[in-house]
């Protein structure tokens, strides 16, 4: 009988025991095509998330995330990656959110958190070497691949030829724009003269397309880096000044890197992977760690993974605060700071 009743007794504090930890959470993620540092902060939010057992995160890329950030502010997503502009465009109802209107977009807009900031791109110019280009003052009169038919990519292209060359599409120069998914087959089937997308270093699009030829990419020129034009817009929403030394500015082999002196200067394109404010503060928390902890792991994941701006929460070089409406999560704050960084008061969410 004695025996019995420990055995019993044996059992309930197992089932106690298990009982008072805690299951993981079931969370859904959406994000970008594979290939692109976006993409690969989720994926690997997945793989720790389950690991740690915090999360068994069901992850959907491929997709549109212009409606991937409205889906999260409407509490139907749990997390997705974006560009930064996109927070901004739905704060104010404009763009592809312009039906919502200001109120409505202003609302869902509020209802969006940051985890932790990622580097999508740095836009810059670059063209095969049998192009005969000489760089961004040889533009006028070429066809140049400009992004996708529309979005925030085609407008910082078409905004920065304007601001370092001078020149506008369907009156300097014929623009061509194709689909993320066709890209590199755009890249390399000769249409355009130059492109003007944004890369990583390495690039993934770059690598297979300079299997067809040599090719050359140019830094921004300092003097139209430095023009008061130039700099506000690396002010804008989602965007941020980058600036790596050229040694370290590393391309497939058989693309030459061009800058004046021994920087390569571009506009940034940066963005996160955010929630809704309602998730759990521990939660967020748990997940942002997670991040924190593993960005060697990370960073050992691509080629590009080392200068994709995992673990930087510069406010400028993150693009957080300024026009940016974006805050982080509040379990965000408290994993970052735990682990030693500064979140700037900007950053931070009210109360």
């Amino acid at each position: 009988m004695k025996l019995a009743k420990s055995i019993m007794a044996a059992g309930f504090a197992a089932l106690m025991a298990t009982s008072s930890v805690k299951a993981a959470e079931n969370l859904t993620g959406e994000t970008a095509s594979p290939g692109g540092s976006i993409n690969l902060s989720m994926v690997h939010l997945a793989e720790i998330a389950a690991e740690r057992g915090i999360a068994n995160i069901q992850v959907s890329d491929g997709q549109t995330l212009t409606n991937s950030i409205q889906s999260v502010a409407e509490g139907k997503t749990d997390i997705a990656g974006t560009p930064y502009i996109l927070p901004f465009l739905l704060a104010k109802g404009r763009g592809p959110y312009s039906k919502l209107g200001a109120e409505k977009g202003a609302e869902l807009a509020s209802n969006l958190r940051a985890l932790y900031p990622v580097t999508l791109g740095i836009f810059t110019l670059y063209a095969y070497d049998s192009k005969g280009l000489k760089g961004w003052d040889d533009l006028e009169g070429k066809t140049i691949y400009n992004g996708p038919p529309r979005g925030g990519a085609l407008t910082n292209a078409r905004s920065i030829l304007q601001l370092v060359s001078g020149i506008k599409e369907g009156d300097g120069y014929k623009g061509v724009q194709t689909n993320w998914g066709q890209a590199t087959k755009t890249i390399m089937d000769g249409s355009a003269d130059a492109v003007v997308l944004p890369v990583l270093f390495p690039d993934s699009r770059i690598t297979q397309a300079v299997s067809s030829g040599n090719m050359t990419m140019w830094s921004v020129p300092i003097e139209k880096w430095n023009s008061e034009p130039f700099q506000k817009y690396l002010r804008a929403p989602g965007s941020a000044p980058f600036e790596i030394k050229l040694s370290e500015a590393v391309q497939p082999n058989g693309v030459t890197v061009i800058s004046e002196d021994d920087t390569f200067r571009g506009l940034a394109t940066i963005g996160g992977d955010i929630v809704n404010k309602n998730m759990p503060f521990e939660l967020a928390k748990a997940l942002t760690k997670a991040h924190i902890e593993t960005l060697d792991r990370l960073k050992a994941k691509a080629p590009f993974a080392a200068q994709a701006g995992y673990g930087v929460v510069d406010i400028v070089k993150s693009g957080m605060c300024g026009p940016n409406p974006l805050k982080y999560h509040a379990g965000a704050v408290a994993a970052w700071e735990e682990a030693g960084f500064k979140i700037e008061d900007c950053a931070k969410p009210a109360g």
